[in-house]
């Protein structure tokens, strides 16, 4: 008896459950990073694969795996671009070479709230962040801080007499995501 009453609930919360990929071309990923002085870098990365969990019409989880190895900056040109960009990629705060890429795990969502594993460079950090879905597609805005994934270049926290070279230790990742249809 206990045996059917078990398999009678993983059979019900699989009809109400509903797992979907994203549609990782339509969806959006900004991200923008800030020093001190006010002026900031903004840019895009880019979705490998993803998908969101519903269950009776509301969100419940997901999966994000991010490409590293291609993001973008918006706000540089030529030279200063590419210079910006290969030091993203290196040890100092990426370090694209042993880790190409970056996961979110939505383990839960709460009153519009969610709650994510953040796995950088290897290290995972819970963090949460608001999300809603707005007709039909996903919106919400991480705020997480890069030290805590060990990217501590430029930060006023680790090193001193930076002056107006600190880097905010927050980065801004804002998204737009949108299931497959």
């Amino acid at each position: 008896m206990k045996f059917t009453m078990l398999l009678f609930f993983l059979l019900s919360f699989q009809v109400f459950s509903l797992e979907t990929s994203l549609d990782a071309k339509k969806s959006e990923i900004r991200w923008k990073g800030s020093k001190i002085t006010g002026s900031h870098h903004v840019g895009k990365v880019f979705i490998k694969e993803g998908n969101i969990k519903k269950a009776d019409g509301s969100l419940i989880g997901g999966k994000i795996i991010i490409d590293l190895k291609n993001f973008t900056v918006d706000d540089l040109k030529g030279e200063w671009a590419t210079k910006f960009l290969s030091h993203m990629k290196s040890e100092d705060f990426f370090n694209i070479s042993k880790h190409p890429t970056a996961k979110m795990e939505v383990i839960s969502i709460k009153n519009n709230k969610a709650k994510a594993k953040l796995t950088i460079k290897g290290l995972t950090r819970e963090v949460t962040f608001p999300i809603r879905e707005v007709s039909g597609k996903f919106v919400g805005k991480l705020i997480f801080d890069r030290t805590k994934f060990g990217m501590i270049y430029g930060s006023g926290n680790f090193f001193k007499n930076l002056g107006d070279k600190v880097i905010k230790d927050e980065v801004e990742i804002s998204f737009t995501l949108y299931p497959k249809t």
